[in-house]
């Protein structure tokens, strides 16, 4: 059979949906069947050009730059190329929800080619560069515009994994959905090297993925800061991307040992896997996660988020192996620790560290008052005028300023009593709004008891 795979990105196998596309073709073409690829990419790009439809880049007005600095890519739908692709094919499996799928379908329909599909972009991974992630009803807008744009037209829809699935059929989704794994290399297995010879005194933390807003590397290094045995633990984090820059200024400024952070080709991400103690994932989105199932398949247990929107949970061997992101921050640290600890005194003893860990993490006090915050504050910035800075808190370091009014009255806050002084720093607009409202849950009534006494104390 002819089976053509139609993809925004291919040749780049920089993300989850390029990497197991790949894999993808090569089983097909096992199988006996001629797989060809439309794709963006130019001829260097490619080991075959006979079984390649190679596209141009297609730039996105405005938001070019946005799309280039989270490494995505999309293909220029010129309807020559697309045409010659489906006249050549059996079947058309669509891989991404863009325009250039659009384009396929619409030419494939005309020309009666079947086609199927497979959902491989969460919403959330777009929203999440914006700073959107967790604006439900921005990411259900996105699902809904996937489906009306592509999905809708297709019978058969490929899940990676039951909670995609779960949500294409929470967010209105008919058609036939499969649950099936992305899988990953069967390079990736069972494997113990000695570690460098710099890094054998060392607890050695890994996490692997994308450096994006969603894939939360800042809250393993936060945790990392505040462990007790943080002098201990070296942190490597595998990828990249957008985030690396800041990834590295917030290591360097809370780490006592440098973090590691670098691409690892195939073959050095094996070696890697292979001496590390403990994998962490902790991201908040996740379809699947096939760089967790790399890091269990090669003998790693997990330390995972339990986040809402990610499949990654499934794996966890049980509660022990699961911590709430964003809301207890101390329940990352408390899971690295017994790890490490486990691993110093060994079991049967182990047993007793491990079960401490599973009571704290399993009744440690749970708030999204945080959530709640930032969502508000966001959603208040996108839908209304909030003004300007109020002049007093706007730079006056530059020539000029005091003319323009600008740090005229500014308070300093560790000039009064328990750093704190009563000031507007919201702008007139919103001067009395309040985003962030602490429960009486755990720490947050602490927060709560003295954001009272500040606000109801009287300054000097």
């Amino acid at each position: 059979m002819k089976i053509l795979l139609v993809s925004d990105q291919y040749y780049a196998a920089n993300n989850g949906m390029t990497i197991s596309a790949r894999r993808f073709a090569g089983v097909l073409r096992q199988h006996g069947h001629e797989v060809r690829i439309m794709s963006y990419g130019t001829p260097d790009m490619v080991e075959d050009t006979d079984s390649a439809y190679l596209l141009d880049k297609y730039y996105v007005p405005i938001f070019n730059r946005l799309v280039t600095s989270q490494g995505m890519v999309f293909a220029k739908r010129t309807r020559k190329v697309v045409e010659a692709a489906v006249d050549w094919a059996d079947l058309i499996h669509i891989l991404s929800p863009f325009f250039l799928s659009h384009k396929t379908i619409r030419i494939a329909q005309k020309k009666n080619k079947p086609y199927t599909a497979a959902f491989h972009v969460q919403p959330q991974n777009i929203t999440s560069s914006i700073y959107l992630g967790k604006v439900n009803w921005i990411n259900d807008l996105l699902y809904h515009f996937f489906h009306r744009y592509i999905y809708r037209y297709c019978t058969h829809i490929h899940c990676p994994s039951r909670f995609i699935a779960q949500q294409l059929v929470r967010t209105g989704y008919t058609e036939q959905l499969h649950v099936i794994s992305n899988g990953i290399d069967p390079d990736f297995h069972y494997f113990k090297r000695h570690k460098p010879r710099e890094l054998r005194d060392k607890f050695v933390i890994l996490q692997t993925g994308r450096l994006s807003i969603e894939k939360r590397p800042d809250v393993l290094i936060r945790a990392v800061a505040m462990s007790r045995h943080a002098d201990q633990i070296q942190l490597v984090l595998a990828g990249k991307g957008p985030r690396k820059k800041k990834l590295q200024k917030l290591a360097d400024k809370l780490l006592k040992n440098p973090v590691i952070i670098q691409f690892y080709s195939k073959p050095e991400l094996i070696q890697l896997l292979g001496y590390c103690d403990l994998y962490v994932h902790a991201a908040d989105v996740e379809i699947e996660a096939m760089s967790c199932m790399e890091a269990f398949a090669s003998g790693l247990v997990p330390v995972i988020a339990n986040s809402p929107t990610s499949a990654t949970p499934q794996f966890a061997l049980d509660e022990r192996s699961l911590f709430e992101v964003g809301n207890s921050p101390q329940a990352l640290q408390v899971a690295v620790a017994a790890s490490l600890a486990v691993e110093r005194v060994g079991l049967p003893e182990g047993r007793i560290i491990l079960s401490q860990a599973a009571s704290y993490v399993a009744s440690a006090p749970k708030s999204n008052a945080c959530v709640m915050a930032i969502d508000k504050a966001q959603e208040m910035v996108k839908r209304e005028n909030t003004g300007q800075v109020p002049p007093h808190l706007r730079d006056a370091h530059y020539g000029g300023a005091k003319e323009l009014g600008h740090g005229i009255g500014y308070k300093y806050a560790h000039d009064y009593p328990e750093n704190y002084v009563k000031q507007q720093y919201l702008p007139d607009a919103i001067r009395d709004e309040r985003f962030y409202i602490p429960t009486d849950n755990g720490y947050e009534k602490q927060i709560r008891m003295r954001l009272e006494h500040l606000r109801n104390r009287e300054d000097e």
